[in-house]
């Protein structure tokens, strides 16, 4: 695939905190690539940097071979969806679409040719002469969708644009962009930071924290194979645990020797171990080599999701099987159900499920106490 856009060591800070760290990223033609974290983590900066909204403190924006630093947002090829669609109130639906291509003093046969085409595509044809107060959040958002595609750019920008929907029209539009992108060949990048979108949606996904890439790869590479702890516990649910590799393909944790498929490491190098909630089964405990006691069961109509103490460690495993609070189990776990990683600054800060149970006990003891304790204050006052 052919380079679009490259970043080339971009760093970007406001009011000397740093946003961006150094950060490269590479961007190809007929890509739908999605730039992943939690808020803070630069997401959003890097892509209206692209956009031209901010300008890098150091760094090169490449597009298409030419370095675009200084290059003002309406001179680039690019075109931004914002979370806030930021339509024309006082226009129709068609006047909204065909805004920019009136004011480029465009042929009124051609304007009426692509409005009519991006309509189309947006699956708003014969909405043209509503007014755009009158429609859904949805349909908003495919005439800001169908404004910034008419104008035909080669990459197009969407900062969390599914933010303010309800859950099903969000995945309705998760499926509308992904075709539209498709039907278009243009390049979109997508900020957001729920994961359950990017893994649906992309073909690359940039998994982003403290102003820095952690990692990139297609959404199956993300999840099978996280790079550090930061990106196992971001994506999706994840059983972390301190581990020693023994030596190719024999790792050491939770106090037991495990065949797994991961080779590279030195001889007892201390690692991460990541174990997915759903590549756990839960079995007799004869049968297990992990042996422990089930703290809470919750059921989330497809599975229950089921927490586990082994040796002080909260297990969540993901099954549909029921078993109940205070069963004594063992897990079984096969071979290329274990993933290790490098240790790395997030080695420690992520891994086991306490706050499904002692922790929120905790909490929750706390509160009782302090509610026991204002309405002894209050039964005193009365008196």
């Amino acid at each position: 695939m052919k380079k679009i856009i490259e970043l080339k060591n971009i760093s970007k800070s406001f009011d000397g905190e740093v946003v961006l760290d150094h950060i490269n990223l590479d961007i190809y033609d007929n890509e739908f690539i999605t730039l992943l974290g939690p808020s803070g983590c630069g997401k959003t900066t890097t892509l209206r940097i692209i956009g031209g909204f901010e300008t890098p403190d150091t760094g090169e924006v490449v597009f298409m071979g030419e370095n675009i630093n200084e290059m003002p947002p309406y001179r680039r090829n690019v075109n931004t969806v914002f979370q806030r669609y930021a339509l024309f109130p006082h226009l129709n639906v068609f006047e909204n679409v065909a805004f920019s291509l009136r004011e480029k003093k465009v042929p009124k046969d051609e304007i009426n040719r692509r409005v009519t085409e991006m309509l189309s595509l947006v699956a708003l044809k014969g909405f043209e002469k509503r007014s755009v107060l009158s429609l859904s959040g949805g349909q908003q958002q495919r005439v800001a969708i169908a404004r910034a595609l008419v104008n035909q750019p080669k990459v197009l920008l969407l900062d969390e644009p599914l933010a303010a929907l309800d859950l099903k029209l969000r995945k309705d539009m998760q499926v509308e962009l992904k075709n539209i992108q498709k039907a278009t060949g243009i390049t979109f990048v997508f900020v957001t930071h729920d994961q359950e979108e990017a893994l649906s949606m992309s073909d690359t996904v940039v998994v982003m924290s403290e102003g820095q890439i952690q990692q990139i790869g297609t959404p199956v590479d993300i999840y099978n194979e996280p790079e550090n702890a930061f990106v196992a516990d971001f994506i999706g649910e994840s059983n972390i645990l301190d581990g020693v590799m023994l030596e190719d393909y024999k790792v050491r944790f939770s106090g037991q020797t495990f065949q797994c498929l991961d080779a590279g490491f030195g001889k007892g190098e201390a690692v991460d171990v990541v174990v997915r909630p759903e590549d756990v089964d839960i079995v007799p405990g004869e049968k297990g080599k992990l042996h422990g006691v089930v703290t809470s069961v919750t059921f989330l109509g497809v599975h229950y999701e089921i927490i586990v103490d082994i040796g002080g460690f909260k297990w969540m495993i993901q099954t549909t099987d029921f078993v109940d609070v205070d069963e004594r189990v063992g897990l079984y776990i096969v071979p290329d159900a274990i993933h290790v990683m490098k240790k790395s600054k997030y080695s420690g800060m992520f891994g086991d499920y306490s706050t499904f149970s002692d922790e929120m006990e905790e909490i929750g003891g706390v509160e009782i106490e302090e509610l026991g304790e204002m309405e002894l204050e209050s039964g005193s006052g009365h008196e």
